[in-house]
């Protein structure tokens, strides 16, 4: 029985796993890619590397070490977990079932994607699903925001300190009159424009504008990036009915990231607490491994150091 199964080897899963090796646990990684979102970065002709901080350097040291430690990681998928005495059982798709004290649960979120034509040709060409990650580098640039929700006002609200034109493309009226959605509305350099659909994203290399659709009539919007903020899509349904889930399938934790059952805790996209940032998701997923070597140490259980080949 391993000390500690982490699950997810994105930003907040790699960043417990070292920290777990570094406690001297036996720990096993199981994920499907190493790197999660960091291995997606958005294009833009006006955009150099040097000029955004988001944290991939460190992410890809830590899948350098991870890589490196073969035995502690394995590049598989969960099919289920239950209870067992001391501890829970992972089962794997191909490697089977495998036991451990405790788990980290750090599969991260998915994006809505709106599913038209140009879509997958442009992803994180000109088109990307966080804005918040990119608003800085806008200044005197133009964006489409899609989404009438919070996360979508949030990401017009982040682009609109420094954009020369924001647009905001809402297929419904959704969030768009709330106190927030009022104020951004009344911004000279923002745009609403709701009850529309997007029909198609086009460009050349990179995308440069979009179709979009309402009532019947049709227009295009050119921008030079285009953001997708609809709500995220937890990756949680293999802790469903052993952790308590938020109204929109998120894990709930407290602030030392711990869930609900005794021995399982969460880190990043997949958890109600603020991530969405690959920075954010390192310090959650850091603060999950040192919970869970404490509860290990307070549970009495035996913490002994992982050896090659275990």
């Amino acid at each position: 029985m391993h000390d500690l199964i982490v699950i997810g080897g994105g930003p907040a899963g790699l960043t417990a796993t070292m920290y777990a090796v570094q406690k001297g646990l036996d720990v096993l990684l199981v994920t499907r890619d190493l790197g999660g979102k960091t291995n997606y970065r958005l294009q833009l002709p006006f955009v150099e590397r040097y000029m955004v901080i988001n944290g991939d350097e460190v992410i890809s040291r830590f899948v350098r070490e991870i890589e490196y430690l073969g035995f502690a990681h394995v590049l598989d998928n969960v099919e289920s977990i239950r209870p067992v005495e001391d501890g829970y059982e992972v089962t794997l798709t191909e490697g089977g079932p495998r036991q451990a004290r405790c788990l980290i649960v750090a599969t991260g979120a998915k994006a809505q994607l709106l599913n038209v034509p140009g879509e997958k040709e442009f992803m994180m060409r000109g088109l990307c699903y966080s804005a918040i990650s990119y608003a800085q580098l806008f200044i005197d640039h133009t964006a489409v925001v899609i989404g009438d929700d919070d996360l979508a006002l949030r990401g017009v609200a982040e682009l609109a300190r420094l954009a020369r034109h924001v647009t905001l493309v809402a297929p419904t009226t959704g969030k768009t009159a709330s106190p927030l959605g009022v104020y951004l509305s009344q911004l000279e350099n923002v745009d609403f424009l709701v009850g529309y659909r997007v029909k198609a994203i086009k460009g050349d290399i990179y995308a440069r504008g979009l179709v979009i659709e309402k009532g019947g009539e049709e227009r295009e919007l050119e921008a030079d990036a285009i953001f997708v903020e609809m709500d995220l899509i937890p990756r949680s349904r293999v802790v469903e009915g052993l952790v308590e889930l938020d109204e929109k399938g998120r894990i709930k934790i407290n602030s030392r990231n711990e869930t609900s059952a005794p021995g399982i805790f969460a880190a990043g996209d997949v958890t109600d607490g603020y991530a969405e940032q690959v920075l954010i998701a390192i310090g959650e997923g850091a603060k999950a491994a040192l919970t869970a070597y404490e509860y290990l140490l307070k549970a009495g259980q035996p913490v002994v150091r992982a050896k090659a080949g275990q």
